[in-house]
């Protein structure tokens, strides 16, 4: 009996070191924890040297494109229809449209968006949405230092070489659709990547980073007056919210929070006074540029509600904590920073 016993406990040793080692959920040691508080408020951050890797190999930089000066003739009188890079000489013009090609459609190449036989004209819709993302760094670069900083974006920040970035969201995108009373359950109950595998809403984007819903959990009383409280629709939507934050950036919730006490600003780290003017950036993005391409892009490429397709943390982060491991690619193109002079 004692035989079998042993033997039975060996079985199933074995059978839990192969779940551990073969299904989702578990990290291979070894573990790397990185303190990122105050010493003794456990604010660590883990990881493994696999995953470290991983990201790595997911935030390879492109092959270097060569810039160009900024004298010479102007693109304005050597092109006809420049719409946006109107300050740039013809050499820079040419740099830029070359780097595009590279950072977004190196397979498909100036065709992506021109009309090869005559480049000036307008048929496609690629190109017209080209001229608002161009507008859109340029305004980003410029006027959001306070997320972005010194290191700044460019086309392959969020396109990796895609013609589409890998991560955009829609308007309630897999909702069940129903009638009656069961019109939506706005996702709730069904678990995918944007809700952390849970039963919170699957769509934490539309209210919270498209509209200026409020991002809040607790209520400062037990009955809240005058309509403040905050309810519990708004609380899931939230934490859902900031499980997508945490999966975007590769991060858990101590990179930015104390969690003895979520809501208290000074006990927090200063990446989330960062994250803050994120949330407030992406809202603004959204809301001026890409929400209202709607009614440029083909119906094909629009949603299941027919709205445009938008950006969320993702989009740019795509795992790690800063784009492209903080490497700056838009330090060497003053020509996506603001207007020249």
């Amino acid at each position: 009996m004692k035989l079998a016993a042993t033997l039975l406990g060996v079985v199933i040793a074995a059978l839990l070191t192969i779940a551990m080692l073969f299904t989702a959920g578990w990290s291979h040691p070894p573990i790397v924890g990185q303190q990122n508080g105050y010493r003794g408020t456990g604010m660590v951050q883990i990881t493994t040297p696999a995953a470290m890797q991983r990201l790595q190999s997911a935030n390879a930089l492109p092959e270097a494109v060569e810039n160009a000066p900024a004298g010479g003739d102007r693109a304005v009188d050597t092109y006809k229809n420049v719409q946006v890079l109107t300050d740039l000489s013809t050499a820079q013009f040419n740099s830029v449209m070359g780097a595009i090609t590279e950072w977004v459609a190196p397979q498909q190449g100036c065709a992506y968006c021109h009309n090869v036989e005559n480049m000036a004209d307008d048929s496609l819709y690629t190109k017209k949405v080209a001229r608002r993302m161009l507008q859109m760094t340029r305004h980003i670069n410029s006027d959001d230092k306070a997320h972005v900083g010194a290191t700044g974006v460019v086309c392959y920040t969020c396109h990796r070489g895609n013609p589409v970035p890998a991560f955009v969201f829609y308007d309630g995108a897999g909702w069940p659709q129903a009638g009656g009373f069961a019109t939506s359950n706005y996702g709730m109950g069904h678990p995918d990547a944007a809700n952390g595998s849970t039963a919170l809403t699957q769509d934490p984007y539309t209210p919270l980073l498209e509209q200026a819903g409020l991002i809040r959990v607790q209520n400062t009383q037990a009955l809240p007056k005058d309509g403040m409280g905050q309810s519990i629709q708004t609380t899931e939507q939230t934490y859902a919210l900031m499980i997508a934050i945490s999966n975007s950036l590769g991060v858990n919730c101590t990179f930015c929070h104390n969690t003895r006490e979520f809501g208290q600003w000074a006990e927090s780290t200063p990446q989330r006074v960062v994250a803050w003017h994120g949330i407030q950036m992406v809202r603004e993005l959204n809301d001026k540029y890409l929400g209202p391409l709607k009614d440029v892009f083909p119906a094909n490429r629009l949603g299941p509600h027919g709205d445009a397709p938008k950006l969320d943390c993702a989009t740019c982060h795509q795992g790690a904590s800063k784009p492209l491991l903080g490497a700056s690619i838009a330090k060497d193109w003053p020509e996506l920073v603001g207007t020249q002079p």
